[in-house]
């Protein structure tokens, strides 16, 4: 039997080129328009996210213009030193009594929603978050901010952009993964208008707020993150956030486990850093439950706290990008640096413990500026010969510090880079921050935000193996009376009496543990009332079927993770 004639090499690959291109039509014809108006609801999302981030930097510089008299907010606490003292107590006492009714009368708990709000909103609601106590944080951390709190700014403006993707995402009914790459191009875009940062806008995005690397989420996050970035620089033009003296010069091999101990350090102050905020939370609790204060007065002792404090230190009021620069530029001696970076541990605690807005970014880059110059003005001093600059040690100290309390390495050595231009000295801070993060995550629950959730009884950290069971109600997975293959009534009824029941109101997360510990292969669903009456039989709960729900949630998200 004769052989087919073999085509040539070249008819081979004109025939696959006419084949690939015949299906790429296909696809763009079926599925192309989709993603393009996906992609264009992206950008639009980035925009608005954008001038969110805009106006809400606009609405803090002309409040601290309006309350302190400033001409320059980047200079504020050098002004305020020549106000009077009841002016700087004031202010931000006024201020936190403002951010306590708003929060009080808008949002269920009378707390600011942040950045923890958003990664809960996209692992467990499908990319959404509150929208009226969206709002109302973001007024009630502008007027803190404004007023002189110790905060930074990226937490309520992550929030307010995650309300903007909401709004969308409600009105054209997106799924879960559509939802979610939503919410990312809103976050994305708002961190790079915020920053000037788009590399890190679109990273932090993916590494924090989604938590994944998912490739049909990256075009449409970086596209809403250029959008955001073209909106700062309409606004700002092309500049760094800080300016470096020199060209910092990294001594090479000799140096490094100079930073390999900075990232250490930097690592232990973040924890204290992190724990101040939990200890002031839970010291406020306290002494809120013990003293019946009233919850909106809450910000307000915050806000007379911190504005006693500054009538010594005024560095510590507001954002602090001047005190970072300072810092950068190595313009503070130790003792300043030192004393700073204490007192802005304390500030940081007592703004967020008091329930006053605010994010933590802003603050831990300042709080690892003054750290890595602290640092650096020891090391240098001890092996001035094997040293570069201590602005060096600042920089590497400031990366440091603030991933580990975001806990994300990779869009923190990037945005640092972004604010401040310093390409050249990426080695130093890369170990640092290395080092910082791989210490911090082991004493938190791997980050600040993370943390905050873990508090809540929200089990992230831990990943989708753990708050997945938490999204599944026993009401929903059961098998009710009338099911062709449902529990036996009577065996119910003795199982209620034997005490072996699950409320339909919990959530597997209970229940697995009591079919491990058990061995039985269903719970009776009751209803439990307050009033101590007999408890309702609703359906069963077959072990067989918690699991087979547990399996399709861990397999959507693995699918979409890796899609």
């Amino acid at each position: 039997m004769t052989e087919p004639p073999r085509k040539s090499f070249l008819a081979e690959q004109t025939t696959l080129a006419l084949t690939s291109c015949k299906d790429g039509w296909q696809v763009l014809r079926h599925k192309g328009p989709s993603k393009v108006t996906f992609w264009f609801i992206a950008l639009l999302i980035g925009i608005a996210a954008g001038f969110a981030a805009l106006f809400f930097r606009k609405g803090i510089n002309w409040l601290q213009q309006t309350l302190y008299g400033t001409d320059d907010v980047q200079y504020l606490h050098s002004f305020i030193t020549g106000l009077d003292w009841y002016w700087i107590v004031l202010i931000p006492t006024v201020g936190g009594l403002v951010t306590g009714i708003i929060l009080h009368y808008f949002t269920p708990d009378a707390r600011a929603r942040s950045v923890a709000d958003v990664i809960v909103g996209s692992a467990l609601h499908d990319g959404r978050v509150e929208t009226r106590a969206g709002l109302a944080s973001a007024v009630a951390s502008m007027v803190t901010l404004g007023t002189g709190g110790s905060s930074g700014r990226e937490g309520p403006v992550v929030h307010l952009a995650a309300v903007i993707s909401t709004w969308v995402n409600r009105r054209i009914n997106a799924d879960g993964i559509t939802g979610r790459d939503l919410l990312g191009c809103a976050v994305a875009a708002a961190v790079s208008a915020s920053f000037n940062a788009p590399i890190a806008g679109a990273l932090f995005a993916l590494e924090v707020v989604l938590r994944h690397f998912a490739v049909h989420a990256f075009a449409p996050i970086v596209i809403a993150s250029a959008a955001g970035t073209v909106i700062n620089r309409i606004e700002f033009g092309g500049v760094t956030e800080f300016k470096l003296p020199t060209l910092n010069e990294l001594q090479f091999y000799v140096e490094l486990p100079a930073f390999l101990l900075l990232g250490l350090t930097c690592g232990v102050v973040a924890v204290v850093l992190m724990r101040a905020v939990f200890w002031a939370e839970d010291i406020g609790n306290h002494l809120q439950s013990f003293l019946k204060l009233p919850r909106y007065f809450r910000p307000m002792v915050a806000g007379a706290l911190l504005g006693i404090i500054a009538l010594w230190f005024p560095h510590i009021i507001g954002v602090g990008y001047e005190t970072t620069s300072l810092a950068l530029t190595g313009e503070l001696a130790l003792h300043e640096a030192t004393v700073f970076a204490v007192l802005k541990v304390l500030a940081v605690a007592i703004t967020l413990g008091g329930r006053m807005g605010g994010g933590v970014f802003s603050p831990s880059l300042m709080i690892g500026a003054l750290v890595g110059l602290s640092f650096g003005l020891i090391a240098t001093g001890i092996f001035p010969e094997v040293s570069g600059s201590t602005s060096l040690y600042a920089l590497a100290g400031m990366g440091a510090v603030a991933a580990a309390v975001l806990g994300a390495p990779i869009s923190t050595t990037l945005i640092v880079f972004e604010l401040t231009g310093d390409w050249q000295t990426g080695l130093a801070v890369m170990v640092a921050v290395s080092m910082s993060t791989a210490l911090a995550s082991r004493l938190v629950d791997r980050s600040f935000f993370l943390t905050q959730i873990e508090r809540r009884g929200i089990h992230l950290a831990a990943g989708p193996q753990a708050y997945l069971l938490a999204m599944f109600t026993a009401a929903k997975t059961m098998r009710t009376p009338d099911h062709p293959r449902a529990a036996d009534d009577d065996r119910c009824w003795e199982m209620i009496g034997e005490g072996l029941y699950i409320d339909g109101a919990a959530t597997l997360e209970t229940a697995i543990p009591i079919f491990e510990r058990t061995g039985v292969q269903f719970l009776p669903v009751v209803t439990l009332s307050a009033d101590a009456a007999p408890p309702e039989l609703l359906g069963a709960l077959f072990h067989v079927d918690a699991l087979r729900a547990y399996n399709r949630a861990l397999a959507a998200t693995a699918a979409e993770e890796h899609s």
